[in-house]
């Protein structure tokens, strides 16, 4: 074999490797899926720490394939549905599940 043959054969090798390598699957996401989901986390995060009377330290954010998951502890029923209204907003969101319990009821 040639040596532009090898060449040609990594290079086709490596190129294979990339994009299967970063392809989705049902349970893990592509590259461009992790960077849109971190987008969309980081803006729920903000509308969520520019809300008045919510402590958005207590909650945690998650997002996979578009789906918001939120958790923590909250103050109140209201401060949960305030913190879902907040997130169901955000550009990009497609559903929001809240598994937020409020403080001294679980």
């Amino acid at each position: 074999m040639t040596l532009y043959k090898r060449i040609s054969l990594l290079c086709l090798t490596l190129a294979l490797a990339f994009v299967f390598g970063c392809a989705a699957t049902s349970t893990r996401e592509g590259t461009g899926g992790y960077i849109d989901d971190s987008a969309i986390t980081a803006k729920v995060k903000s509308g969520l720490l520019g809300e008045p009377g919510l402590n958005s330290n207590d909650i945690q954010v998650v997002t996979f394939k578009g789906v918001v998951q939120l958790s923590g502890f909250v103050a109140s029923t209201a401060q949960i549905n305030t913190a879902v209204a907040v997130t169901r907003k955000v550009d990009g969101v497609r559903d929001v599940r809240s598994n937020m319990v409020v403080k001294g009821q679980q």
